[in-house]
C-alpha cells in the first residue's frame, strides 16, 4: 500500500474485528453449557455471516484495489460466524431454529446471486460499484441487527443479553474500518463502518446506564419465590411463626 496509515489502520481493523468475531465465544459457552439459547438472538450472527461473505468478496483484487486486508479478516469471520450459526441451530427452540434456518438460506442465496452477477455480468468499475453497494447495504443491516437487543435492554433495564465485549469491539472495529475507509477514499468501507461506530457507541452508553439492572425475574427465581411463600403459609398454619 502507498499510504502507511491506511495499512496500519487495516491491521488494527483486522485485530479488532477478530476480537469482535471471537467475543461471542463466552455467550456460546453458556448456550452449550445450558443446552439452550435462552433469550439470545441468532439474527446478528446470520447477518454478520452475510456481511463477512460480501465484504470478503468486495475486498478481492479482482473487485477492488488495495483492500486485501478487508478480505483476509472477513474470510476468517465468515468461518467463525458459520460455526456460531451451526451451534445456535442445534440448541435453539424449534420455532427459533426454523426462523434462523430460513434466514441462513436467504443469506446464502443473496451472496450467491451477488457473486455470480459480479463475475458473469459485470466488469471493471461497474463490478466494483455493484459489489460495493451490496456490501455496504448488508454491513449497515449487520450493524443494525443488535437494535432488537438494545430495545430489550431499555425495556428490561438489564444488559444480561447484550454482552459488553461484543459492544466494545463493535465500536472499536467500526471506528478502525471507518478511518481505513476515509484514508483509502473508499465510501463502501467508510460509510457502513461509520454507522457501526455510532451504534457501537450507543450500545456502550446503554451498558453504562443499565449495567446494574437485574432485569425481569427468571423462571428459577420465580420458582424459589413461590416455594418460599408456600413454606411461609405452612409455617403459619402450623403456628411456628
Amino acid at each position: 500500500m502507498n499510504n502507511p496509515a491506511h495499512f496500519i489502520f487495516g491491521i488494527f481493523g483486522n485485530a479488532t474485528a477478530l476480537f469482535l468475531f471471537l467475543a461471542p465465544v463466552i455467550t456460546f459457552k453458556r448456550v452449550i453449557r445450558n443446552k439452550s439459547t435462552e433469550q439470545f438472538s441468532g439474527i446478528p450472527y446470520v447477518m454478520t455471516l452475510l456481511n463477512c461473505l460480501l465484504s470478503a468478496w468486495y475486498g478481492l483484487p479482482m473487485m477492488s484495489k488495495d483492500n486485501l486486508l478487508v478480505s483476509t479478516i472477513n474470510g476468517t469471520g465468515a468461518v467463525i460466524e458459520a460455526i456460531y450459526v451451526f451451534i445456535f441451530l442445534i440448541f435453539a427452540p424449534r420455532k427459533e431454529r426454523l426462523k434462523i434456518l430460513s434466514l441462513f438460506a436467504a443469506v446464502m442465496a443473496i451472496f450467491s446471486t451477488v457473486a455470480l452477477v459480479s463475475l458473469l455480468a459485470l466488469r471493471g468499475q461497474a463490478r466494483k460499484l455493484f459489489c460495493g453497494f451490496a456490501a455496504t447495504i448488508f454491513s449497515i443491516i449487520m450493524y443494525a441487527s443488535p437494535l432488537s437487543i438494545m430495545r430489550m435492554v431499555i425495556k428490561t433495564k438489564s444488559v444480561e443479553f447484550m454482552p459488553f465485549f461484543l459492544s466494545l469491539f463493535a465500536f472499536l472495529c467500526g471506528t478502525s474500518w471507518f478511518v481505513y475507509g476515509l484514508l483509502g477514499r473508499d465510501p463502501f468501507v467508510a460509510v457502513p463502518n461509520g454507522f457501526g461506530c455510532g451504534l457501537g457507541a450507543v450500545q456502550l452508553i446503554l451498558y453504562a446506564i443499565y449495567r446494574g439492572g437485574e432485569g425481569p425475574p427468571s423462571d428459577e427465581k420465580i420458582k424459589d419465590g413461590t416455594a418460599m411463600v408456600e413454606k411461609q403459609k405452612l409455617d403459619v398454619e402450623k403456628g411456628t411463626v
